[in-house]
């Protein structure tokens, strides 16, 4: 489902976003109810990237949509989560590694499932996080994030939210729904639920 965020709405949009976040695989997120992993299991998240190859304009100042999302993302699973949060250096090294490095075709790690599945097992982490800004124009952005369950690869949660108005506090807060949307699925050991009250 693809939400739409103006400035003027964000308060009652965050809300909406909070509760009804529901993702593009919803049938997968209902199919299983049987736990992927304990409650206190490990998390790998990737640098956000950045998609602005069919924007209308593309400018040099996009790149930092990406940044911000990303700091975003993973301070809020820091806040969140802790030390299930394995670190950005590790993740920066286990991607480099030739295992990973053997899945993904000369591409970003971030950017190919098979590589982060690959850096996350790596790292005894049954979750991994892989998301991406995608630019339309100067006024409307789409953040696109998905949890990932690494030994199957089965995707838990496929969120994808557009985000409309004033860039920086739109990026700032997709990412963060998102954010608290795959805590809150992780600590429910990987049963989806898009109610924040419950589970």
């Amino acid at each position: 489902m693809i939400i739409s965020l103006t400035p003027r709405a964000l308060a009652a949009s965050l809300a909406l976003l909070a509760t009804a976040a529901v993702s593009r695989s919803g049938a997968a997120q209902t199919a299983s109810t049987s736990p992927r992993a304990a409650t206190n299991a490990t998390l790998v998240v990737f640098p956000v990237a950045l998609y602005n190859a069919q924007a209308n304009v593309q400018e040099a100042s996009d790149s930092s949509q990406a940044v911000l999302s990303t700091q975003v993302l993973t301070g809020k699973l820091q806040e969140l989560l802790g030390a299930q949060l394995v670190s950005g250096q590790r993740v920066v090294a286990a991607a480099a590694s030739p295992q990973a490095q053997a899945t993904t075709g000369r591409q970003a790690c971030n950017v190919i499932v098979a590589c982060a599945r690959q850096a996350a097992n790596s790292l005894n982490a049954p979750w991994v996080v892989i998301a991406k800004v995608s630019k339309t124009s100067n006024l409307i952005w789409l953040f696109t994030g998905q949890l990932i369950h690494a030994p199957t690869g089965e995707i838990i949660l496929d969120d994808s939210t557009e985000l409309k108005g004033e860039t920086t506090g739109m990026i700032r807060a997709g990412s963060r729904i998102f954010a608290e949307r795959v805590a809150r699925t992780v600590r429910n050991r990987g049963i989806a639920n898009n109610f924040p009250n419950e589970g």
